[in-house]
């Protein structure tokens, strides 16, 4: 993936409908090829990149477990992996830029006025 590709990744000022849109056309999936062969021999998360999203920005890890064991099992579909994915995500990114919309002048004044250190050694 290229950085200059602006749907390979998802930036933190994405819209909920970016963020889905980038979920669905271009997360590789690592379900099989057709409905019936996803039910018999289910997915793959090793591969799935929505699943990769999901080991990182899903908090509960029984959920997660839940997750793999339904998808692996083949009883969740692709399209329902990507759902999922998106929901957690746009949840994550809404939270950080509503915290970014907090952040003032002032704050990064704080932050980036240079100042003595005191060590105490």
């Amino acid at each position: 993936m290229a950085a200059s590709d602006a749907n390979s990744c998802i930036y933190l000022n994405d819209t909920p409908k970016q963020i889905k849109n980038k979920i669905n056309k271009y997360a590789f999936s690592g379900g099989q090829a057709t409905v019936e062969d996803h039910r018999k021999l289910g997915g793959n998360c090793d591969v799935d990149t929505s699943f990769q999203f999901l080991k990182y920005f899903l908090e509960s890890d029984e959920e997660l477990e839940e997750v793999r064991q339904q998808y692996t099992s083949g009883k969740m579909l692709t399209g329902e992996l990507k759902a999922k994915a998106i929901e957690v995500i746009q949840a994550v990114v809404q939270e950080m830029q509503a915290r970014r919309a907090t952040v003032t002048d002032s704050t990064v004044a704080d932050f980036s006025t240079p100042r003595a250190l005191a060590y105490t050694f």
